[in-house]
């Protein structure tokens, strides 16, 4: 049993042969004809995606990129000591990376629209997960190359590890002189190339291809010294930035929790919060009546019971806490004061209905018992008559008489009611009360 689930993880019956994985991987690293222009429009259609903010296009842009080439080259002719192709593999990788970059510029030289969307943004801060990513893209690219069942993981790697949007970004960067865009973009393309190329290296050297060793031992050693070096160079500040996003998330966590179950202040209303997870401050805007500085004390000792001991809270009050340049925070209040006002205006609506029937049942009452004596007591209520199909509003009107009404009379009540209450929906229910027990009912 054990020896039939180990078999199902091997990988060297579907291995494909090294001369034609060798020949597909060179095959791939040239830049020249069409490769080039595809490579050159892709960096165009990913600049627009990124240019209005739209995934989809980004997306497209990277399925037709066929800039993993150069970059499985690295890691194959790395694993395999092949010195021809590693050289090549470089040429054109970095010719590509130019190309890509020159195209990228060029473009947001030229666009009317120069502001940071999100897309942009996502490409400007690497860390742990984006390595995470090109390793497990990069393994799964190198064993799909290998072997004769490849489908079509690479375009799914080339997707997965975005290869062309950072370049795009950095290319942003240049055009706009933001060179913290730049630096944060090429740094996450460059991470991912070294990632994509060291899981490649791993997968073949996994695989068992031939391996080319150097006369020199020496040279060979240094060699994978120089491999090592850079993959933990280009490690380290990812995991630097990936315990910050950790830290971040954790922190808007925490105060977020706070604000829900701490937040809410009796006879006041919440109106705005800010949450600034790299000053580790929380800033909550309240309308209201004032707020004593005893409740804004003991809203700040409650800080530690959510591990936020080292946050500094910041409660402030009404229109006068807001600068004139925080429109946003100003949108809201007054969507919140417009709300509070059109809640209260609803509610006053139902209270004057209600007044109103209550006013109106009085009258006719008083008119009816002018017009039949006999009336012990009524009760009239509107309401919604439902059927399958619809609704009609109908008045509900319960009669205690102390002696019964004639037909020609309650024909006579139905056309009046009618007529005070202004409907021809009115349904009239007669009671006849006993004598002994005839007493009000209530109204």
């Amino acid at each position: 049993m054990a020896i039939n689930l180990l078999q199902r993880f091997q990988l060297n019956q579907e291995k494909e042969n090294f001369e034609t994985v060798k020949e597909s991987i060179n095959n791939g690293v040239v830049f020249r004809g069409t490769n080039l222009w595809v490579l050159i429009f892709a960096i165009f259609i990913a600049s627009l995606g990124l240019n209005v903010n739209s995934p989809g296009v980004v997306i497209g842009a990277m399925l037709i990129s066929p800039l993993m080439g150069p970059i499985l080259g690295m890691g194959f002719s790395l694993a395999v000591n092949d010195l021809p192709l590693l050289r090549k593999s470089l040429r054109n990788f970095l010719f590509a990376t130019a190309v890509s970059l020159t195209a990228s510029t060029l473009y947001f030289l030229i666009s009317p629209l120069n502001e940071a969307h999100s897309e942009l943004l996502a490409r400007t801060s690497p860390n742990i997960y984006d390595v995470l990513i090109a390793l497990f893209g990069g393994l799964a690219g190198a064993v799909a190359i290998c072997s004769r069942n490849r489908g079509n993981v690479i375009i799914g790697v080339a997707i997965a590890t975005a290869l062309m949007p950072p370049l795009c970004t950095a290319g942003f960067g240049l055009a706009t002189l933001d060179f913290q865009f730049f630096i944060g973009a090429f740094y996450l393309f460059f991470l991912n190339t070294v990632f994509i190329a060291w899981a490649t290296l791993l997968a073949v050297r996994f695989m068992k291809f031939p391996i080319r060793h150097k006369e020199d031992e020496k040279a060979e050693a240094r060699s994978q010294r120089i491999t090592w070096l850079i993959v933990i160079l280009t490690l380290a500040p990812s995991v630097y930035f990936g315990c910050l996003v950790v830290q971040k998330a954790r922190f808007e966590e925490r105060a977020s929790l706070f604000i829900d179950k701490e937040g809410n202040i009796e006879g006041d209303y919440l109106l705005s919060k800010n949450i600034d997870a790299d000053n580790n401050s929380i800033t909550l805007v309240y309308g209201g009546r004032q707020i004593d500085s005893a409740q804004i004390i003991a809203l700040q000792k409650r800080l530690s019971a959510y591990n936020l001991g080292n946050t500094s809270l910041q409660v402030r009050q009404g229109f006068a806490a807001i600068s004139e340049t925080d429109s946003k925070m100003k949108d809201n209040m007054n969507a919140a004061i417009n709300a509070r006002k059109a809640e209260a205006s609803s509610l006053q609506l139902v209270i004057d209905s209600l007044a109103a029937q209550t006013a109106l049942n009085e009258q006719v009452y008083k008119e009816l018992k002018a017009q039949y004596p006999e009336l012990g007591s009524a009760f009239l209520q509107q309401g919604i008559n439902r059927n399958d199909s619809s609704g009609t509003t109908t008045y509900m009107a319960v009669l205690s008489m102390n002696k019964a009404l004639a037909g020609a009379d309650q024909q006579k009540l139905q056309r009046w009611l009618e007529a005070r209450l202004k409907t021809n929906n009115v349904r009239i229910v007669l009671e006849q009360v006993p004598s002994e027990n005839r007493r009000p009912r209530p109204r």
